[in-house]
């Protein structure tokens, strides 16, 4: 499982890198932070519950956050 964050850590650097070059600075800075996040978790060498739990709660942080941000924040628009 720890295999699986390096991976994970792996696609976010991705994004992370793409975002800059698109000049989005705010959602690579985001990016690059769970890139850390994900890496550092990998190398911790836990039980794979643990990674469960931990994947888990980071899911379900999403979503509240997510949910917060297309409910409340969002301005819905055709045009720029």
């Amino acid at each position: 499982m720890d295999r699986m964050f390096r991976v994970i850590s792996f696609w976010t650097g991705i994004f992370t890198v793409l975002f800059y070059a698109g000049d989005m600075i705010g959602l690579s800075v985001l990016f690059l932070a769970q890139t850390i996040f994900f890496l550092g978790i990998g190398y911790l060498n836990l039980s794979e519950r643990l990674y469960m739990y931990i994947f888990g709660a980071y899911l379900t942080v999403f979503m509240v956050g997510f949910t917060y941000y297309v409910t409340f924040l969002l301005e819905p628009s055709f045009a720029h």
